[in-house]
């Protein structure tokens, strides 16, 4: 690795643990073989996975809701791997704050006009309740992003949104920035870690998801080189 890169995971540890859009466990791991049951030398465990395809930090493509819409395995790299923008709002997010124009163009005066096809991250602080389902999906009260906003950012064209609580849309009012996003052919990555270690602008992303064909959804690791 190129020591002038630090490296930060921004993606959450699947596990039992874990919870999915209805609050309830979304993944399972069974052992199919174990080291006892093999000939030494040759010791192997396996395993198989059970999920949603939409449980921890994952990514929605645009046939998520868009009727013969891209799916996971059309996505391509040159929109997978791009500049990387964070704006922080964590000191005013709240279980009930919306993310308004003003504070993307609050970040534009700082940092100038978000450049095409960017990755934008909203970081709300909310992934500090990660550990805790209870509170991190909290009834769906949790920061989101105001329909204007998704339309802002669509006029920058960016190539997807991402955000570290459970969606863009708390679903109390429909689902209107996911119909946005991804109606306008981009992508959104939800329930993303670490966004704190990141500069506002200047890092660069990998947004890589399980190459699913016909998903709309799947999982994905995500990861910034600063």
């Amino acid at each position: 690795m190129n020591k002038e890169f630090k490296v930060v995971d921004l993606t959450h540890t699947l596990s039992p643990e874990i919870l999915t859009w209805d609050g309830s466990c979304g993944f399972e791991m069974a052992t199919t073989l174990d080291y006892a049951d093999c000939t030494h030398p040759d010791l192997f465990r396996k395993h198989s996975l059970k999920m949603e395809c939409g449980i921890g930090t994952h990514i929605d493509a645009p046939a998520h809701v868009v009727l013969d819409g891209r799916t996971v395995d059309k996505l391509i790299m040159e929109e997978l791997v791009t500049g990387c923008i964070v704006i922080d709002v964590s000191s005013e997010a709240h279980e009930n704050y919306m993310i308004m124009p003003e504070v993307v163009e609050k970040f534009e005066k700082k940092y100038g006009e978000i450049k095409s096809n960017s990755f934008v991250i909203f970081y709300t602080g909310w992934d500090k309740h990660w550990n805790d389902t209870e509170k991190y999906n909290n009834n769906h009260k949790f920061p989101s992003v105001d329909i204007s906003t998704a339309k802002l950012l669509m006029e920058r064209n960016i190539a997807g949104l991402g955000i570290d609580t459970l969606s863009a849309d708390t679903g109390i009012n429909g689902f209107p920035v996911h119909r946005e996003i991804l109606g306008a052919d981009k992508y959104l990555v939800e329930n993303v870690a670490n966004a704190r270690e990141l500069p506002s602008s200047g890092s660069r992303i990998l947004v890589l998801p399980m190459k699913i064909k016909d998903g709309t959804e799947a999982p994905v690791r995500l990861v910034a080189f600063i």
